[in-house]
């Protein structure tokens, strides 16, 4: 008899039913929407900050203490470098995978035919190297510096052989009238090299004034054979809280759960600290203006989705209360007269209630379905690529559900607990 009352009522009030698993479908789909992008955006989020440079720079110890002592900028030489050959270990720490790109870096100053000096710099474009892990890797600036706008010409391409090249910044070339595929000669302290421009950059700081050139061609013309002056890296970081704070400063004060924690996270000191394990003398640190703006902009990102995903399950709250109890009202006289032949109270809320929540899951089902569409709508147009789902969505989203039909329907059931069979009955 229970299950016939639920079959009939579907059937007699399908109009209000249907509107109560849109309702329901509507506020799922948006909350699942949200929660799918939310729990997937940190590393799409990353992905889209490493545009705008390196996160996290290695330079020799020797180098590092002298410039806290004297205030040296970074770029300035202390006569200590690193080795190249070490290069490929950085793809070897505990978050490799975390680690999009990186470069190095070789400062050598050289003279222009009309005798005025300027900073050649030997970086990697589009190096292709073979790491220890047998994998292979294509790394270098012109993924670090998509920001560059290419004047004339074009970049360098390493893997097309374009060794005797090189990049000049807009003010330099300006200055000097240089253009796209002239051919200048830089003379440094180990001989001269000719180099033919492959293209004029515009990159809005000092990189305007030097020259970019492949990493071997500026070692051969500093005498820097295998040296490198600095790596900048480029890797997927979880925004920093006290652990990591406290790690930054002394990672021995850490306890051994702590480190175990700290070390198997990725945030951007443990991945600074592991560089620093496989890059010898090095030290590495965060570029902190990046590494703070990337977590700030991904908490806020969150918040946003969060706050969107609970005012979407209140307006779906809302709009189960005003059709549940619009659907108790019609069916008052039903109710009472269920009342007035022996049906107590729980029972006629317990029929109420499971006719609601079988609503509830064929809504909630198809809010599922379609919510994760839309994280896929919102993934490929936002991010380029597609929202992954997380298993946690799936029991998050049926107690959303539930939480959100229970609080819909607490006017109505209040109503149902003061209904009086006699008043109803006769009209009033």
């Amino acid at each position: 008899m229970f299950f016939r009352m639920i079959r009939g009522t579907l059937l007699r009030q399908w109009k209000k039913m249907l509107m109560i698993g849109f309702t329901i479908a509507l506020g799922t789909s948006l909350a699942v929407a949200m929660l799918s992008v939310m729990l997937d955006v940190g590393d799409k989020v990353n992905q889209e900050l490493k545009t705008y440079g390196a996160n996290i720079t290695v330079v020799p110890k020797e180098a590092s203490v002298i410039s806290d002592l004297y205030e040296l900028e970074g770029g300035e030489s202390s006569g200590a470098y690193l080795r190249e050959d070490e290069l490929g270990k950085i793809k070897t720490i505990f978050w490799a995978f975390n680690i999009v790109d990186f470069a190095p870096f070789v400062n050598a100053q050289a003279t222009l035919p009309d005798g005025s000096e300027v900073t050649a710099v030997g970086i990697w474009f589009n190096h292709h190297m073979e790491l220890p892990t047998g994998e292979q890797l294509d790394a270098g600036v012109v993924s670090m510096r998509s920001w560059w706008e290419i004047k004339s010409g074009s970049w360098i391409d390493e893997q097309n052989g374009d060794e005797n090249t090189a990049m000049v910044g807009s003010v330099l070339a300006e200055r000097e009238g240089i253009s796209a595929g002239d051919t200048i000669t830089l003379t440094g302290s180990s001989g001269s090299v000719s180099v033919k421009v492959a293209g004029i950059f515009d990159a809005g700081g000092d990189e305007d004034e030097q020259i970019f050139m492949p990493l071997n061609t500026a070692q051969a013309l500093s005498g820097l054979d295998g040296k490198i002056d600095s790596i900048e890296v480029s890797a997927l970081t979880t925004p920093d809280n006290e652990l990591a704070e406290r790690a930054a400063k002394d990672p021995g004060s850490l306890t051994v759960s702590q480190y175990e924690t700290w070390y198997c996270t990725a945030y951007v000191s443990s991945i600074c600290y592991q560089i620093q394990e496989v890059i010898t003398d090095s030290v590495a640190s965060a570029v902190r203006q990046v590494a703070d703006s990337e977590g700030e902009i991904l908490e806020k990102t969150k918040l946003l989705m969060l706050l969107i995903t609970i005012l979407s399950l209140i307006g779906a709250a809302l709009g189960i209360c005003n059709l549940v109890t619009a659907s108790v009202m019609e069916r008052s006289s039903e109710m009472g007269l269920m009342k007035a032949i022996g049906a107590q109270s729980g029972e006629v809320t317990g029929l109420v209630l499971t006719e609601i929540f079988i609503t509830a899951v064929i809504g909630g089902a198809v809010g599922f379905f379609a919510g994760f569409g839309f994280a896929q709508i919102i993934g490929h147009t936002v991010f380029g690529a597609a929202v992954s789902l997380s298993p946690m969505v799936i029991p998050i989203s049926a107690v959303l559900v539930v939480l959100v039909t229970l609080a819909g329907s607490i006017p109505a059931i209040r109503m149902l607990l003061r209904l009086q069979p006699a008043e109803v009955l006769h009209g009033r």
